[in-house]
């Protein structure tokens, strides 16, 4: 029987030779991630199931993120819960403040997550992880608890979505703008609970850290999973991550038979898509950043899970150069992790921001879902490289937030008003996997 990836992997993972879009399937888990939002009710849910032990310590990943560091006494008190229930069940991938970061980028860049892994994460973002060619999906706090206390956990097999992308990104183009593009077309709830999986030429070219953006952003069209087929440039970003950490796993990928069904497929035409942005309050009011008006922003926000990787930063810089921020403007830039801020660091990125007028912190997700570090006030408007502009998502429920690839965050940042990135370097160059411009 003809699978796809998605199918072959929940099949492998519940001890069958194959699976059905629609069937309820138990799988075994290979790592169960809670952040410090989630984790606390998820141990309250646990201790409730009476489990004196998490299945497998080492297969649990928890990791300060949200309200790091804490922003106040509730959200202390939140971690203290998360740091002792680590301390209790030995549990090896606990990340606290300044030893990890937001965790869909640290968990791929601590080789914890490999191709053909069914990955849990209690946060809606969780599906960043299929960029690895894995399965991977957010689920709720109880739900995360069982899987701590069994290892196991209940799915319904995902229909899946094939997106073909073909062509080659153009300038300034990254996985950014190829993902509000198809969220622009099939709409918010266009690929409701089917597994998005991404393929053809357009892909080829993307470098991971792109990818993972790509992945990251399958919730905004109601998908229960993004994922991508592992290829040459997956297993050398995995060599390298394993070789970085010293975590070597043997590799057990998994790829589409050439029959599979697809309940739907895509074209998209990648020569054709210019830089995005989305216009308050969805993802998927996506355009062309050339169909926007020169609207003034209060702030710019370069960070998050979805765009505050090494690359982003890099291109974020290349877009900078020399300017500095507009005077008006708040330019907040977040780097990922621990190790994406030190590699910022030693290239001479971070010092370059500062002495432009940004504001440069440490990892964490805070602006994005208006928790700290960059919340918004009333009728302000903000350039976000985040993954959502919902209202109120990023403070104040009149403020607005537009989407956009940090290219265009930083053109913005600098120019004081939404602009494509032309408007401040013209000039080319070719960073891995991407023409930034």
């Amino acid at each position: 029987m003809a699978q796809t990836i998605t199918e072959k992997i929940l099949a492998r993972r519940a001890g069958r030779t194959d699976v059905e879009p629609g069937e309820i399937v138990m799988c075994k888990v290979d790592l169960a991630m809670a952040n410090d939002v989630t984790a606390p009710a998820a141990v309250t849910a646990f201790n409730k199931i009476g489990a004196p032990r998490v299945w497998d310590r080492h297969k649990v990943a928890l990791v300060a993120s949200h309200f790091a560091p804490a922003k106040d006494i509730a959200s202390a008190k939140l971690m203290t819960r998360m740091r002792a229930f680590a301390i209790e069940q030995e549990i090896e991938h606990f990340f606290d403040v300044g030893r990890g970061g937001i965790e869909h980028i640290l968990l791929p860049e601590e080789a914890l997550v490999l191709p053909g892994e069914i990955i849990i994460g209690a946060d809606s973002h969780s599906c960043t992880y299929g960029a690895l060619g894995c399965f991977s999906t957010g689920v709720g706090s109880t739900d995360l608890a069982a899987v701590l206390a069994t290892g196991e956990i209940w799915l319904r097999v995902p229909e899946s979505m094939k997106i073909v992308y073909s062509g080659r990104p153009g300038r300034w183009v990254v996985g950014k703008d190829l993902i509000l593009s198809v969220i622009a077309r099939i709409g918010d709830d266009g690929a409701r609970y089917m597994a998005m999986e991404h393929t053809g030429e357009g892909i080829a070219h993307l470098s991971m850290d792109s990818r993972l953006t790509l992945t990251n952003m399958a919730i905004e069209a109601g998908a229960k999973s993004g994922i991508i087929p592992p290829d040459a440039r997956t297993f050398g970003y995995i060599a390298e991550r394993q070789e970085a950490t010293g975590r070597h796993s043997e590799l057990e990928p998994l790829h589409s038979d050439p029959d599979a069904a697809y309940a739907q497929t895509l074209e998209v035409d990648v020569d054709a898509i210019e830089p995005m942005i989305a216009k308050p309050s969805l993802p998927s009011r996506a355009v062309p950043v050339s169909e926007v008006e020169r609207m003034k922003v209060d702030q710019v926000f370069i960070g998050s899970c979805t765009n505050a990787r090494i690359e982003d930063l890099r291109i974020a810089a290349h877009v900078l150069g020399e300017e500095v921020v507009a005077p008006h403007v708040r330019l907040m830039v977040i780097p990922a992790t621990q190790r994406v801020w030190q590699q910022a660091n030693a290239e001479g990125l971070l010092e370059r921001f500062a002495a432009a007028g940004a504001a440069v912190s440490t990892p964490t997700c805070g602006a994005c879902l208006g928790a700290h570090m960059g919340v918004l006030g009333p009728g302000e408007v903000c350039l976000s490289t985040s993954n959502r502009n919902y209202v109120g998502r990023m403070g104040d429920p009149t403020a607005q937030v537009y989407l956009a690839n940090p290219a265009v965050a930083m053109a913005t940042a600098v120019a004081g008003a939404i602009v494509h990135p032309d408007e401040v370097r013209p000039d080319v160059i070719e960073l891995e996997g991407a023409l930034v411009g």
